[in-house]
């Protein structure tokens, strides 16, 4: 009777901290997750400084690292017989860590990869400069003045895909096309100039609302034309690759509409 008393007794401390392991392990995982996500819309809307937002981050990728441990612990706990019915807590804790943690760590990772600039252009020897754009440029941190060879050869290590896109058609049918695809891109149209072939937009991100500022030069080359793109960030050393990005799905998109133009 004992024995049978005793069996019991430790039945139930397992159960209980099975239990106590996975639901702790679930709100690091609830916890870590919204330490991570928020911090790019308060600092958006101007709740809470740049530093601040970094560092929140930071403390919820580690929060998310705990998350797991915690939960990998009540999984193997709820795996002994009578207490699997518990496993839903600790694993919903660790897809929740999982998903804290993975996200920074993948950006920290890029970030070490990629080199420090934040001004991709696809003429770096005459980059189209910004005009219409600088008045709202004027308290960037970042300068609207290109910074010249060391950043063009850091470019064209990091990106040597980044070129010109040449075209038949005319420099105006393709400023038109141009400005049909920043407006799909939700790109803000700052400035349009048909007689100079210039496109100044700004484009903001979605998480942190970080403006980047793009400037499109259209010119006529041979028989068709040349456009060159030009995307800047107005805050940061390092873009993680965001112009380049833009800049690629920009070229994308304008080829899309170049094949659809040509086809019979």
């Amino acid at each position: 009777m004992s024995a049978r008393i005793d069996t019991v007794t430790t039945h139930r401390r397992v159960h209980r901290w099975t239990v106590a392991v996975g639901v702790l392990g679930l709100l690091l995982g609830v916890l870590a997750l919204l330490t991570v996500l928020l911090p790019g819309p308060l600092y958006h809307y101007g709740y809470i400084g740049l530093r601040a937002a970094f560092g929140a981050i930071r403390i919820g990728a580690i929060a998310g690292i705990a998350a797991i441990l915690v939960c990998l612990a009540g999984i193997g706990m709820a795996l002994r017989p009578g207490t699997r019915r518990h496993l839903l807590f600790a694993a919903v804790g660790l897809l929740l860590g999982i998903a804290a943690f993975v996200p920074p760590w993948l950006l920290a990772r890029r970030a070490g990869s990629l080199p420090a600039i934040h001004d991709i252009s696809t003429d770096t020897a005459n980059p189209p400069p910004f005009v219409a754009i600088l008045p709202l440029r004027a308290e960037a941190p970042n300068s609207p003045v290109y910074g010249g060879a060391e950043v063009a050869a850091k470019q064209q290590a990091a990106y040597p895909d980044i070129q010109p896109l040449l075209s038949t058609l005319a420099p105006a049918d393709v400023l038109d096309m141009a400005r049909k695809v920043a407006v799909a891109m939700k790109w803000r149209i700052v400035a349009e100039q048909a007689d100079t072939g210039r496109l100044e937009a700004t484009s903001t991100t979605r998480w942190f609302g970080f403006k980047d500022d793009v400037v499109i030069r259209i010119r006529a080359e041979g028989a068709g034309s040349r456009l060159d793109i030009r995307s800047e960030s107005r805050l940061g050393g390092s873009d993680i690759g965001a112009n380049a990005a833009r800049i690629r799905e920009f070229e994308m998109r304008m080829r899309q509409m170049l094949r659809e133009h040509s086809a019979p």
